[in-house]
């Protein structure tokens, strides 16, 4: 942090087309709140930007089908989504939205300022356009049959079936989604960002990236080895911000270009409401600021290529230095889908269940370098286990304790023995430690780490038997009894910001001036309360919960299924036991691979040629995240043999590479350690 003097947090701004889920706070907006808040007790001068994106085809999607107007949409789902959001506890320091005059102002300068340095391209080409309605059709707005896997029901951007990215040209027997008639080619002029003229300038600045992680790194250098392409900054649309240009009537800039501009025009409003309108460029423009996005795997490439290639064509921008994006959440082993109300909606979780359970165990659950998986058993053990058992049952023995032996008032520390030293030296390493998981964006050890040192106080106070030497040796009883209500204090803030409701709670029940979040981390472990401090009142920490209490969510979900869901998953993660004759049925064999390729478009597939007994074979894996072709070709691998073909993004696979894969998401392909025969059995 040395280098920088302060902080500029955003979260990828979401659409306001529909309410939060899960999957939105796991991917972009819990870690990011979580950074924000440690900084904030590291004394760090940071604000938080974020705000909805209210442009779009998908708002204009949602205000066709509800046969309302666009503004009406953003102006519901902006007031809802803020609401829930601060329930929740995120501390957006501004939350802005992109239908707002200083958004279109700041979009517009930032275009014109490219346009006037002649770094657009301009285009002319044919788009699909429909008669009936008047309009050039948005990729969305196309429907046809996947030229990959001949499915119907294909988009204009991609096949949700085979996962093929498309253009509306591809598809085979477009139709338009608004009137189902044909739609006709019609020439129409539009301004492209040459990206790949930026490519090298890219390439330079993200190899200086080296702490960057693996799954930003993959998904990015894939895009730059496939070379990168011109992408429109405009469209024919109604619904967004006006390109500032007489020969633009009816054009809009593309959402994907001014919605990160979103972050430059809310810190803009922010400085505005600070009193101090030129403050924000002290966040955009002083090479002393850290810009930090927090953002799902969806957005890697906007905020990692084109957003950094535009603020690398304006020049009077910082770039980010750091993009720790998360990979996706799963819900009960399926995929969330808002369509067929598969998903755990924010509104409804709040009105049903406490904040910090799900703060918490969506935090030592993160997505961090691969998909996570919700389950509603695995969120109550962790509450019940964990908050309650590990942490609250510290928490409220150690104070019920001192109110019930020591009139409520913190007792004199004695001399200290072997044991004592030992939880002080736990007490006095935790905020060095859990802030290097904060400063590195390893959330999950953030949450893992507080809760360990909960675990340590809990065992010291069993060890130290307190309710025996109350009788026999009150002098270290109440050395004892001191140490653990100082340990309250640690805990309380080096928890705040994964479980800030509770962290106060915790303050409030040690009587203690200020709140939480107003203190210092770096004394968190100082031992500060003094002798006969009179604690506060006593309450439940948390309250454990119930299987009916869950069930009901479970069973929701299951209705929702399209099928009955795989049966075959643990809470432990683990897969129940088969029997051999089912296991006898898989035929692993020995395959050398002879070529490897990317696949376009996609940032872990690699196209594999294998050898097995002088035959070859295809498969598609899900590796180049952690082998390059090079690095693969050549290697003797196992395969599932007998697997039946899939086609994936297009590419028929016959078979499955395995490979093992650890927590930090690092995979490693199993290989052999002595020289093996291709088609040997592997057994």
């Amino acid at each position: 942090m040395e280098k920088y003097k302060r902080i500029l947090v955003t979260s990828a701004l979401p659409y306001a087309n529909g309410p939060i889920h899960l999957g939105h706070l796991a991917g972009a907006y819990l870690n990011a709140d979580l950074y924000v808040r440690y900084q904030k007790l590291k004394g760090r001068q940071i604000i938080y930007i974020c705000g909805s994106d209210e442009h779009g085809v998908p708002i204009t999607i949602a205000a066709e089908k509800k046969g309302i107007s666009p503004q009406k949409i953003v102006d519901e789902f902006h007031s809802r989504n803020l609401k829930a959001f601060k329930q929740f506890g995120i501390s957006f320091d501004y939350y802005g939205r992109t239908s707002s005059p200083v958004h279109h102002k700041t979009s517009q300068e930032f275009f014109l300022n490219l346009y006037k340095k002649n770094i657009f391209k301009k285009i002319t080409d044919k788009q699909l356009y429909d008669e009936e309605s008047k309009m050039f059709l948005p990729d969305r707005y196309v429907k046809g049959t996947c030229p990959n896997c001949s499915y119907n029901e294909a988009y204009g951007d991609q096949c949700e079936k085979c996962g093929s990215s498309l253009s509306p040209l591809e598809l085979i027997e477009p139709k338009s989604a608004l009137t189902g008639k044909t739609p006709v080619l019609r020439e129409t002029t539009h301004w492209y960002l040459p990206l790949g003229e930026f490519q090298e300038k890219l390439s330079t600045w993200l190899d200086t990236k080296k702490d960057w992680k693996i799954n930003v790194l993959g998904q990015v250098k894939s895009w730059l080895n496939e070379g990168l392409k011109d992408r429109a900054v405009t469209r024919d649309l109604t619904w967004g911000v006006p390109v500032p240009l007489e020969d633009s009537k009816n054009k809009v800039l593309y959402v994907w270009f001014d919605a990160p501009i979103g972050y430059i025009s809310a810190t803009r409003e922010w400085a505005d409401l600070k009193g101090d309108p030129e403050q924000w460029k002290q966040y955009w423009q002083k090479p002393d600021t850290k810009l930090v996005h927090f953002i799902g795997k969806d957005n890697i490439v906007f905020h990692c290529i084109m957003f950094p290639a535009m603020l690398m064509a304006h020049g009077d921008y910082i770039l980010p230095d750091n993009v720790p994006a998360n990979e996706f959440l799963n819900l009960q082993g399926r995929k969330l889908s808002t369509s067929k109300n598969y998903a755990v909606w924010l509104e409804d979780y709040l009105l049903k269940f406490p904040v910090d359970p799900l703060r918490y165990y969506l935090s030592i659950n993160a997505p961090e370098t691969k998909d996570a998986d919700f389950t509603w058993q695995e969120y109550m053990a962790r509450n019940n286990g964990e908050l309650a058992d590990i942490l609250g049952n510290f928490v409220n023995r150690t104070l019920a304790f001192a109110k019930k032996h020591f009139n409520h008032k913190v007792p004199s520390r004695g001399p200290l023995n072997k044991m004592d030293k030992e939880i002080i030296k736990i007490l006095s390493d935790a905020p060095a430690t859990v802030g290097t998981f904060f400063e590195h964006f390893t959330f999950r050890k953030t949450a893992t780490g507080f809760m360990d040192v909960a675990r340590a106080c809990n065992k010291y106070f069993n060890d130290t038997e307190p309710w025996k030497t109350a009788k026999t040796d009150r002098q270290r009883c109440a050395t004892a009894l001191n140490i653990c209500i100082q340990a309250c204090r640690t805990l309380a803030i080096i928890s705040a910001p994964v479980i800030p409701f509770s962290a106060e709670k915790i303050w409030n029940m040690l009587n203690l001036e200020g709140s939480v979040l107003g203190q210092c981390w770096d004394t968190a472990a100082d031992f500060v309360i003094e002798n006969e401090h009179e604690l506060g009142d006593l309450s439940i920490l948390f309250a454990k919960f119930e299987q009916k209490q869950i069930q009901g969510e479970i069973d929701r979900l299951e209705k929702n299924q399209e099928s009955e869901p795989d049966k075959t998953e643990t809470a432990a993660g683990e897969k129940t036991k088969i029997k051999y004759e089912d296991f006898s049925k898989i035929q692993l064999k020995v395959a050398q691979v002879v070529q490897a390729e990317k696949i376009k478009k996609t940032d872990k597939l690699l196209k594999l040629t294998l050898e097995i007994e002088g035959r070859q074979r295809q498969i598609v894996a899900g590796i180049a995240q952690h082998y390059t072709p090079d690095e693969i070709k050549g290697k003797k691998i196992v395969i599932v043999a007998n697997l039946e073909a899939v086609t994936i993004r297009g590419i028929e696979s016959n078979g499955m590479l395995l490979a093992a894969e650890d927590d930090d998401g690092i995979m490693s392909v199993l290989s052999l350690d002595r020289d093996v025969k291709t088609g040997a059995n592997v057994k």
